[in-house]
């Protein structure tokens, strides 16, 4: 079973690179790659292109402690569908269960790795994911205006990691698709996921009072339920 940790974002949106900030001892994407060697026997870390000129981020070709201690680094795509394939073409052929996690979900926890990865173990399904329920009122808007209340029946809010037949994986990226999930892939493919019960802390670092909040909830944490 091998993890792929996707860091290979720009963090436009963010404002910079979130994935390699410093949190609470340790950059983002570290804690991430962590919980991922806890249930993995391998961890690709994607980073982007350009890491290779900045001082103090992984470059493509690392491992180790140099690597944040991934397995292997390599270099991603200009999309998170692509950076996944990149990821994919490291791991070993013989993997049957690939994890794929977001390296901006840091908090995400070494018990919710293990109950995707059972999920996909006992459940008969090609992938597992983990996802919380909406409780905002959803709208949907046009040129500004509400057209529709949008019922919350049924709908729920995804996270990572999310573990996978690792055959069915890469069936769902043979054609080089683009998703904001690998989920999203599998589904466009006629295969089956499943859920687990996401957690409500793992959150993904979209604004930057997020990282804040993410040092708030990392200093509450039990080292137990984060692996440390």
């Amino acid at each position: 079973m091998w993890a792929i940790v996707v860091a290979g974002g720009s963090g436009r949106r963010f404002g910079s690179r979130k994935q390699f900030l410093p949190l609470a001892g340790r950059q983002v994407a570290a804690w991430s790659v962590r919980a991922a060697r806890s249930v993995a026997d391998g961890v690709v870390l994607v980073v982007p292109a350009d890491t290779a000129s900045d001082e103090g981020l992984p470059k493509p070709g690392a491992s180790g402690d140099a690597g944040f201690g991934a397995t292997h680094v390599v270099t991603g795509g200009a999309t998170r569908s692509a950076s996944v394939r990149a990821g994919m073409a490291a791991v070993p052929m013989d993997a049957d269960i690939i994890i794929v996690h977001d390296a901006a979900r840091p908090l995400a926890g070494v018990s919710l790795f293990a109950a995707v990865v059972e999920a996909v173990r006992t459940k008969g399904v090609d992938g597992a994911i983990p996802v919380v329920p909406v409780s905002d009122t959803l709208k949907r808007v046009e040129d500004g205006r509400i057209v529709e209340t949008v019922s919350r029946d049924g709908l729920v809010a995804i996270q990572t990691p999310q573990a996978f037949v690792a055959a069915a994986l890469r069936t769902a990226h043979v054609d080089g698709g683009e998703a904001t999930d690998d989920a999203g892939l599998l589904e466009a493919s006629g295969l089956v996921v499943g859920t687990v019960e996401g957690d409500p802390r793992n959150l993904k670092l979209t604004r930057p009072e997020d990282l804040a909040l993410a040092e708030a909830l990392l200093a509450e944490a039990t080292p137990g339920a984060r692996g440390i």
